[in-house]
């Protein structure tokens, strides 16, 4: 028996608004929970930036979350043969307390931007299920940022 292709295309059109149907409910209730940002200044010249900082959690992981950490283009100049296009690089720290458990862990790491921005730093937390407070700071001069997120259980 032959089909036509209407036929053949009206049956890969109904698979896929079934696939899309059934796949978009595994992360129907996943959040991402964005932490205000940190400015700051950076080492390698003259550098200043913005750390942007936030949590994803998801039923899928209970009891955990990923924070995740970047820095926007940088501004400034630096040493080199490229003085208007610098890197530089700082410490970001997001320390965090689960009210709710009391538990406590401090995520780290060295951030490094250019003109581009940076990459983006991620770690999954064991956190435990409850209100998380986080607060994200730089080891160079910087205003901190105070948020807190809900961690399913």
């Amino acid at each position: 028996m032959r089909q036509t292709s209407i036929t053949r295309a009206a049956i890969v059109l109904a698979a896929s608004a079934a696939a899309t149907v059934l796949g978009s409910g595994a992360s129907a209730h996943a959040a991402t929970v964005g932490f205000p940002d940190v400015p700051t200044v950076a080492r390698g010249g003259l550098c200043w930036t913005t750390i942007q900082t936030w949590a994803d959690t998801s039923p899928e992981w209970p009891g955990r979350a990923i924070l995740n950490m970047r820095a926007a283009p940088v501004s400034g100049v630096g040493p080199g043969r490229y003085p208007l296009a610098p890197l530089c690089e700082v410490k970001a720290t997001v320390a965090w307390r689960n009210v709710t458990t009391g538990a406590a862990g401090v995520y780290e790491n060295i951030v490094v931007t250019g003109i581009y921005g940076s990459i983006q730093y991620a770690l999954f937390q064991d956190t435990g299920p409850g209100r998380v407070d986080v607060t994200v700071t730089t080891d160079a001069p910087s205003i901190p940022a105070h948020a807190s997120f809900d961690v399913p259980a």
